[in-house]
């Protein structure tokens, strides 16, 4: 009865408003989890230090704008080129020599790189949140319809969409995405057949690095405030996002998401007096999934590679 409340009281353009919010943060989630998706696909691992990644990323567009007075549109496209390398140099250094070991070494390593990233930034940067700098077109809002909407929420999709359509351009119609399907199927025969292992997951790590990157730009943008541990509750949940839609499927991560995106809005929307437990909404999905379908919404079952 509370929810028919809700949605009767509710008008035309709050509803709107509630649904722009909802595909704004869903698009974010589903950003950073396609890296969690691209390197659980090859390696079957993940990678628990992508979250820090994005923290890092936020890190280093503040600081090219702030302190080194780069202007915005240079200072994103540097962000994305250094966190890709980020992600090569964490998986050289945390994961490729853990490559043959057994997986609970390499999953240890990965919440090690974690940890190293989130204490180097509260020494770096000290733990004093930061004010994202404004980006005066992306910042101001816009009424369309009645409804108040910043205009950052109406970019976040369509370049997740561009990110999204490019990966899968990538992964389905290059030399590159043909190599990286083949290793996520067998590395013994992909390096039989000549596939450079060590360069093809090199590859994986920065472009999901790189989407990381662009994911906490705009997350920066949104959602203003950084601190050392910013990358925890999204990682978590974009973490959730890929696994709700199949984690090691590209288009699943983009569909979990917006479930996850969508899901959290609207319960508050619905449900005010729950806003406190907004998160929550997240870990009972990841439940609620794998209780009922353990491989996720496109997952296939798979065997674990030997």
């Amino acid at each position: 009865m509370e929810l028919f409340q809700a949605i009767a009281n509710m008008t035309g353009a709050g509803l709107a408003q509630h649904l722009v919010n909802g595909i704004s943060l869903g698009s974010l989630y589903a950003l950073i989890a396609i890296g969690y998706t691209m390197v659980y696909g090859i390696l079957l691992m993940i990678n628990f230090a992508h979250g820090d990644i994005v923290m890092m990323a936020c890190y280093f567009a503040f600081f090219g704008i702030t302190a080194f007075h780069i202007p915005w549109y240079l200072t994103f496209i540097g962000t994305i080129a250094v966190t890709a390398l980020l992600g090569v140099v964490i998986e050289r250094t945390a994961y490729r020599p853990l490559r043959d070991a057994p997986k609970n070494s390499v999953l240890i390593s990965a919440i090690g790189a974690s940890f190293l990233l989130e204490n180097l930034a509260n020494y770096i940067f000290s733990g004093r949140p930061m004010h994202f700098p404004d980006i005066p077109f992306l910042s101001s809002m816009i009424s369309v319809g009645g409804v108040q909407i910043q205009a950052i929420c109406l970019f976040i999709p369509v370049v997740t969409v561009i990110c999204l359509f490019g990966l899968l351009h990538i992964v389905n119609h290059t030399k590159t995405g043909m190599a990286m399907r083949a290793v996520s199927k067998d590395y013994e025969i992909a390096r039989v057949m000549g596939v450079n292992i060590d360069n093809i997951i090199s590859i994986t790590f920065a472009i999901g690095s790189a989407l990381a990157a662009i994911g906490a730009i705009m997350w920066g943008i949104r959602y203003p405030g950084i601190t050392p541990y910013l990358g925890v509750m999204p990682g978590l949940k974009c973490f959730i996002a890929a696994v709700i839609g199949g984690i090691g499927n590209i288009k699943g991560a983009v569909i979990g998401g917006f479930i996850l995106g969508l899901g959290e809005i609207l319960i508050v929307a619905f449900f005010p007096q729950f806003s406190g437990y907004r998160d929550a909404f997240a870990f009972i999905m990841l439940i609620l999934i794998l209780f009922y379908k353990p491989t996720g919404l496109l997952g296939e079952k798979t065997t674990e590679k030997v």
